[in-house]
């Protein structure tokens, strides 16, 4: 009999250094109308620890809500292109932090698409029978990757991580159909390049990235209206069948386009963007959770999710929720109170990263 992938638990970590457009105004050329109009952010997390430990947070929180034994997890999958290392992986790290003694564990990187390529994965090993509790986090700690003295790229990007466990169900729930594509022909108007044109002898450490926004815009769109259209078309659904639509969180903008082009009315869309910016393959787990723990999300809802990101990496999915809104013990753990400001932590890097381009002469 064939097994579904239920959604038992739920959870996120945010870090507690926000950075708002106001204090972004005080380093760089711009305002909070100037990034409020273009991108519906308002404000974004900084994040004073790593990846990993923002990944164990939201794993706990979300262990928590499904009232799980780490041990009994046979598989963890992080979503993240912010790894902490090369080598080893953070869902290791993750695993050694929980006290999981059993699980395979490994990342993932698709970008901003990570989240739902790893729902993807993880509900087929669990279709299929070869997993039967899995532990799925999407976690980034973008802030220290950016270039701070670009305006564009620097004000869309925050911290935080989110996570879910999926266990094997005779129910007909969790994601029912998915597609996951990549438009590789245009992976380059999306890129950091670190990778093999690093010169770790001659690194100044400026990382070049590459964001061409209306092109990305254009094709996030395009992509991922297709997606939703192709697991319309594969579960005979439509939107009136649909309870809400959780895209990912790049750019309100693009949001509300992608809810036109699908005919998804906005009261069914969830957007918290507004208070994290675009936290890359984080943001549907943590949209996700918010949506749970504030009860926007009801017993037996389907919900609509689409993901876009580098690569160009783009997905859709329909999932439905079970019976249960509420998690089986809390899930709000936080992050311990750094002793720095999100100022005090970017600003820095800002400097350090104006002086690398002018010692480059640009």
């Amino acid at each position: 009999m064939t097994k579904f992938a239920e959604i038992t638990g739920w959870g996120k970590c945010l870090p507690p250094a926000v950075m708002t457009n106001d204090d972004l105004a005080t380093f760089l050329e711009t305002s909070d109308e100037w990034i409020v109009s273009r991108t519906g952010i308002s404000e974004r997390r900084v994040s004073h620890v790593g990846t990993s430990e923002l990944a164990t947070v939201a794993a706990r929180n979300a262990l928590a809500a499904a009232d799980l034994d780490p041990n009994e997890l046979d598989l963890i999958i992080v979503g993240t292109c912010t790894a902490d290392e090369l080598i080893p992986n953070v869902a290791s790290k993750v695993q050694q932090n929980i006290g999981s003694k059993h699980a395979a564990a490994f990342d993932l990187n698709a970008a901003c698409s990570s989240f739902l390529y790893a729902m993807h994965v993880a509900t087929q090993g669990i279709k299929t029978g070869a997993h039967k509790k899995v532990l799925l986090i999407g976690a980034e700690r973008l802030t220290r990757i950016l270039d701070w003295t670009k305006r564009e790229s620097a004000v869309l990007f925050g911290d935080g991580a989110g996570a879910m466990v999926l266990e094997a169900s005779d129910e007909e729930v969790g994601l029912l159909a998915s597609h996951i594509s990549c438009d590789a022909d245009a992976r380059d108007v999306l890129s950091l390049d670190f990778g093999s044109s690093f010169d770790r002898f001659n690194f100044d450490g400026i990382m070049q990235f590459d964001f061409v926004g209306q092109e990305i815009f254009k094709r996030a769109v395009k992509g991922m209206s297709a997606a939703v259209d192709k697991v319309f078309q594969e579960t005979g659904m439509t939107t009136d069948d649909i309870d809400a639509l959780i895209p990912h969180q790049a750019n309100k903008r693009l949001i509300d386009f992608l809810g036109k082009m699908c005919k998804v009315p906005s009261e069914k869309t969830v957007i918290n963007i507004q208070n994290y910016g675009n936290t890359s393959s984080a943001t549907l787990p943590i949209a996700f959770a918010e949506a749970a723990d504030n009860g926007i999300i009801k017993p037996g809802d389907s919900i609509m999710s689409a993901v876009f990101g580098g690569g160009l990496t783009c997905g859709a999915g329909l999932i439905k929720w079970g019976q249960r809104v509420t998690p089986k013990r809390p899930n709000q753990m936080e992050l311990p109170a750094g002793d720095k400001s999100a100022l005090e932590l970017i600003v820095p890097m800002h400097e350090a990263t104006k002086k690398a381009w002018k010692n480059r002469g640009q």
